[in-house]
């Protein structure tokens, strides 16, 4: 089977945003958590990353859950009036009503890795485990210049060129001012639980040092991170994608242990 043959359903929020999502619910009596993937910036649930870790779950009878943000891919809203506590919110009542009490392994790759904490941080007793993919937390601080950080202070749009689309990547003011109030790096990020961490040393995009700092930041004594030399910010070769897959699975089978 493939991930199209499933159709995506829609939880409705009670202002009315249809959150798009996709969810194998896992063979009868599995006792792992459900795989949730949290994609990156202007990014949704079709690409190769999230497709191939649903795909890999549902042919182990594991649970998955893939899902677009508000005004991203198939679900309703502005792109525009996205913000980290909007999207984090969308993702904590997702999995509380797909999935309700079950224990959720979360994925976050770039900005998503920067909401997996702050899901973490959310919602703790639930998160088991968690794993960046050239994880972004804090943003909205070093991602920008002062030059650009002032427009964004006006309320302009940011617009910057985008290498991987014709069109210019946008940055609205209300999510750059909200990021810059949840920034996680400069303190201990309260988190106890397994975390695993892969990033590219030829990411133009987030600096590898970044998963440095956010593995110091973590309070976990469980924190592993792995550095793929010639990697770039997608980590999207076969190769890399290959890793993902082991990280995954290898830590999905280290809480299941730890639970019996």
């Amino acid at each position: 089977m493939t991930l199209g043959m499933i159709e995506p359903a829609f939880h409705v929020l009670p202002d009315g945003r249809r959150l798009a999502h996709r969810f194998t619910p896992g063979a009868s009596g599995d006792r792992g958590p459900v795989l949730v993937f949290l994609p990156g910036y202007m990014s949704d649930m079709a690409g190769s990353k999230a497709t191939l870790l649903f795909e890999e779950a549902r042919a182990r009878g594991e649970p998955a859950l893939l899902l677009d943000y508000s005004g991203c891919g198939l679900s309703s809203g502005a792109f525009a009036d996205g913000t980290l506590s909007r999207w984090r919110d969308e993702v904590v009542a997702l999995t509380q009503a797909v999935c309700p009490d079950r224990p959720l392994l979360l994925v976050g790759s770039s900005m998503g890795g920067w909401l997996m904490l702050l899901v973490a941080l959310a919602i703790p007793r639930r998160v088991a485990g968690l794993v960046g993919v050239a994880a972004a937390p804090d943003f909205t601080d070093w991602g920008f210049d002062e030059a650009q950080k002032a427009l964004l202070a006006t309320g302009e749009v940011l617009y910057e060129d985008n290498p991987y689309g014709p069109e210019p990547t946008p940055t609205h003011p209300a999510l750059w001012r909200e990021g810059q109030t949840l920034r996680l790096l400069g303190g201990e990020i309260a988190l106890d639980c397994p975390v695993r961490l892969l990033h590219g040393q030829a990411d133009p995009d987030v600096p590898w040092a970044i998963s440095l700092r956010l593995a110091e930041a973590l309070r976990s004594a469980d924190v592993q991170l792995t550095l793929v030399k010639d990697g770039d910010h997608r980590l999207s070769r076969e190769a890399d994608l290959a890793l993902l897959v082991r990280t995954v699975a290898a830590l999905r089978a280290q809480l299941i242990c730890q639970e019996s």
